[in-house]
C-alpha cells in the first residue's frame, strides 16, 4: 500500500514547507502533492489568509527532492491552456528526474474565476473542455513527433514538445474527480491514475462503486483496467481527546477522523475496496504532524 502526503497551501509559509517537504521525502511516503488554488477554497472570509501558488511549490520541491513522487491534485483545466500546461509538466519532470505525475480536472471554484478574471463555463462545457484537454495533453506527450490538433476549444499548430517526457512510456497523467458519467470516462480513455475526491461524500463502498463504473467505461472503450492506478485523496484529523471524536467527525463520518486504531481501521477498510494509493489531505503543514503519522500509521502498513 502506497500513500501520499498533499500538503496545505494555504495560511502557511515557505517557512514551514521546506522542513514538512523533507519529512515526508525522509518518511515512508510515497507521493508529496499541493492543491491549484489562488485563494483559499474555504469561503469568502478565508481570502485574507494567503495562499503559496502549488506550481510553483512542486518546482522547487522537485529540485530539492530525490525520492517521492510529485504533483498537483489537481490543476484546474479553466486556468491554462493544455499546451502550457504540457510544457509546464514536461519540465518539472525532467527537473525531478522522472517522479512527475499531471494532475488535472475540469475545476469548480468559482470565486476563484470570478476574482482573476477567469471564465467559469457551466458544468458541462467544464466537463467538454477536460475531455478535449486529456486528448491534447496525451497526443503531445506519446506523439513522436510535432501535433497539430484542431478541437472545439483548444487548437495547436505543428507543436513540438521539447524537452518531452522524462518519464517513459509517458509523463503520467491523473484526472481527478467523481462524476460518473463524463469524468470517468474520461479518466478512462486518456488517464494513467484515476483519483477519487474524498473532500466529497465518500465510503468504502462508494470508492468500490466509482471504480466499478471507471471499468465498465474501460470494456466499454476496449481499455484494460489495471492500465490505470487507483487512488483517493481523503482528509485525516487525528483525535486524541475521545469526548471530541463523535463532533469532529459527524459533519464528514467518512473521513479519516479519530484515534490511531480508529483510522488504521478505515484505512483497511478502504485498501479492501481497491485503493492503490491513498493521498492524506487537511493535515496543516507542520513536519511534526507527518512524522507521527508516517510512524504510527503508515508504518502498521508496511
Amino acid at each position: 500500500m502506497k500513500f501520499g502526503a498533499q500538503l496545505v497551501n494555504y495560511f502557511t509559509s515557505w517557512e514551514a514547507t521546506l522542513p514538512t517537504i523533507k519529512t515526508v521525502e525522509a518518511g515512508r511516503w510515497n507521493s508529496l502533492w499541493w492543491s491549484d488554488h489562488f485563494l483559499p477554497p474555504i469561503g469568502p472570509r478565508g481570502e485574507e489568509g494567503g495562499a503559496l501558488e502549488g506550481w510553483s511549490l512542486v518546482t522547487a520541491a522537485a529540485a530539492i527532492t530525490n525520492r517521492v513522487e510529485l504533483g498537483l491534485l489537481v490543476s484546474g483545466n479553466t486556468y491554462r491552456n493544455p499546451g502550457l500546461l504540457a510544457k509546464m509538466a514536461t519540465s518539472v519532470d525532467e527537473i525531478s528526474g522522472g517522479r512527475y505525475i499531471l494532475g488535472f480536472g475540469a475545476a469548480w471554484f468559482q470565486r476563484e474565476h470570478e476574482a482573476y478574471g477567469w471564465t467559469f463555463p457551466g458544468l458541462k462545457e467544464r466537463c467538454d473542455r477536460l475531455e478535449e484537454a486529456a486528448e491534447l495533453i496525451r497526443l503531445l506527450f506519446t506523439s513522436e513527433g510535432r501535433v497539430t490538433y484542431e478541437g472545439k476549444y483548444y487548437t495547436i499548430d505543428n507543436a513540438p514538445l521539447n524537452p518531452g517526457c522524462t518519464t517513459q512510456p509517458n509523463t503520467p497523467i491523473l484526472i481527478g474527480g467523481n462524476g460518473e458519467k463524463r469524468t470517468l470516462l474520461t479518466c478512462a480513455k486518456y488517464a494513467d491514475v484515476c483519483n477519487i475526491d474524498f473532500n466529497n461524500p465518500g465510503s468504502p463502498e462508494i470508492f468500490k462503486h466509482k471504480i466499478e463504473i471507471l471499468e465498465r467505461h474501460c470494456e466499454t472503450i476496449g481499455r484494460d483496467p489495471s492500465e490505470i492506478r487507483k487512488t483517493m485523496l481523503i482528509p485525516m484529523r487525528i483525535v486524541d481527546d475521545e469526548s471530541q471524536v463523535e463532533e469532529l467527525r459527524r459533519p464528514r463520518p467518512w473521513t479519516l477522523t479519530g484515534s490511531i486504531s480508529y483510522i488504521a481501521e478505515l484505512i483497511q477498510q478502504y485498501i479492501d475496496a481497491g485503493v492503490e494509493e491513498m493521498m492524506i489531505a487537511g493535515v496543516p503543514t507542520r513536519a511534526e504532524y507527518f512524522d507521527r503519522i508516517d510512524k504510527e500509521i503508515l508504518s502498521q502498513f508496511d
